[in-house]
């Protein structure tokens, strides 16, 4: 694996809120040395549509992409993503070709006829006190990523939840919708063998990137260029050159991105060790989970 062909460094944070524009949403973008990354459209408010556009006919052939999201489901726990149900998707790439079937109609990548369906809704905690009979009761099932980051000292959510400030539920179904409609366009890591040449997605936790740039997985949060700037010294970058407050989202991109250029050159995280052909066939992994 040639880890030094990236040229080209970006996150995305991500949101999987209702509408079409999101304040969420955020893209910055790295490239080699110690400059600062930069974010992409600054002060525009993106829609999910757009991020596929950009990714689709924007991204420089050499970029790796972090994306603020989990890219499937937790399967190996059970051996399914949605156990005693004929039509269970064996892989991440059905997965996501299912979501987008069932949401087909719905415009802006929602997912709402996802978890509305009739069986597959058994298995997600909705509003409303919606719990369904396959959730499994507690903080529900994880995939043996997030049982890493939890090593790790982060706190992730399961992607079944879909209630409370911090779930990523929503977020990582839309964002399933995003990677089935890239094709083979773009290949997604660990879900696809790594190429020799073309630009890559990954799944990133912004929280892993913050607790590299000095701070806690409680106090992963930046809001203000100083505490940007501060960030990024740790991760050998100069200065953003921004000031004033600024938003969580911008921060997470921007720092995701400069953590993201030096840790795509470490073969340990490429390679985790529980890291199986069948996991990352189904599970996919969080890069910088180890």
């Amino acid at each position: 694996m040639n880890l030094n062909r990236f040229g080209h460094f970006v996150a995305i944070d991500w949101s999987g809120a209702a509408g079409e524009r999101h304040k969420g949403i955020a893209l910055a973008m790295a490239g080699r040395g110690q400059d600062a990354p930069r974010l992409v459209r600054p002060g525009h408010r993106w829609s999910r549509t757009e991020v596929l556009h950009w990714l689709s006919h924007e991204l420089p052939d050499d970029a790796l992409v972090g994306m603020d999201l989990g890219i499937s489901l937790p399967f190996i726990d059970k051996g399914a993503f949605f156990p005693g149900w004929d039509e269970s998707p064996r892989s991440a790439r059905e997965l996501w070709a299912l979501v987008e079937k069932i949401c087909t109609n719905e415009p802006h990548l929602s997912v709402g006829a996802f978890v509305d369906h009739a069986t597959v809704s058994m298995h997600f905690r909705r509003h409303g006190g919606r719990e369904g009979t396959q959730f499994g009761g507690g903080q529900g099932r994880f995939r043996v990523s997030e049982a890493a980051q939890r090593r790790m000292g982060c706190r992730p959510y399961s992607n079944f939840n879909l209630i409370g400030a911090a779930q990523v539920g929503k977020s990582s179904l839309t964002g399933m919708r995003l990677l089935h409609r890239l094709g083979a366009h773009i290949s997604v890591w660990p879900v696809d063998p790594m190429p020799r040449k073309g630009p890559v997605v990954c799944e990133i936790y912004t929280t892993i990137a913050a607790m590299a740039a000095g701070r806690t997985a409680a106090r992963s949060k930046m809001r203000d260029a100083h505490e940007l700037d501060t960030g990024l010294n740790v991760l050998g970058c100069g200065p953003s050159g921004i000031t004033g407050p600024l938003d969580d989202h911008s921060c997470d991109a921007i720092i995701t991105a400069a953590w993201l250029r030096n840790a795509a050159h470490d073969p340990h995280l490429w390679a985790p060790r529980e890291l199986s052909a069948e996991i990352a066939h189904t599970e996919g992994w969080t890069f910088g989970a180890i």
